[in-house]
């Protein structure tokens, strides 16, 4: 179980409830563009950091910086109304804490079997999916590639 922590945006609660979630490890543009567009899309948006915990179980990675990090970063930006720290992969477990109406994604999800399953599992909740779409030209992944092969080539440099 995860805990809803206040942020910077401070709207309140009520209306349309949106839940932005990701890794946020890295942060770059494309982190800030999901966020802004899903604050335009709803009334209260709730920022989800996956922990540290849940992204090396999910995705076998472990984050560059912290969850506590992550999550102070997130928080700190005015489109942000609450961030929870997914404890819990189980999107059903994220909602019964959240209590969200809509689900924003990148759109590089679209049209796969794990949306199609998520959308199935968030509709006996009464929330849906939305879309929106995903900056290409940068990801935590290509920021990791290159810093890998930056340690690489200074590692070479030195032997």
């Amino acid at each position: 179980m995860g805990a809803l922590l206040p942020a910077a945006g401070g709207r309140p609660r009520r209306g349309t409830i949106g839940y932005a979630a990701g890794a946020f490890d890295l942060f770059h543009v494309g982190h800030l563009n999901v966020l802004r567009r899903s604050a335009q899309r709803c009334d209260h948006l709730v920022a989800g950091v996956v922990s540290d915990e849940v992204l090396r179980l999910t995705k076998g990675i472990t984050p560059v910086i912290s969850e506590d990090e992550r999550a102070a970063i997130v928080g700190a930006l005015a489109c942000v109304d609450a961030v929870y720290i997914e404890r819990d992969p189980d999107r059903l477990v994220t909602w019964d804490d959240v209590r969200f109406d809509v689900f924003f994604k990148g759109d590089d999800w679209l049209g796969t079997p794990r949306a199609a399953a998520l959308q199935q599992q968030l509709a006996s909740r009464g929330a849906r999916i939305e879309y929106l779409p995903y900056t290409a030209e940068t990801s935590s992944t290509r920021l990791r590639a290159a810093l890998a092969d930056l340690e690489t080539m200074a590692r070479a440099a030195r032997g």
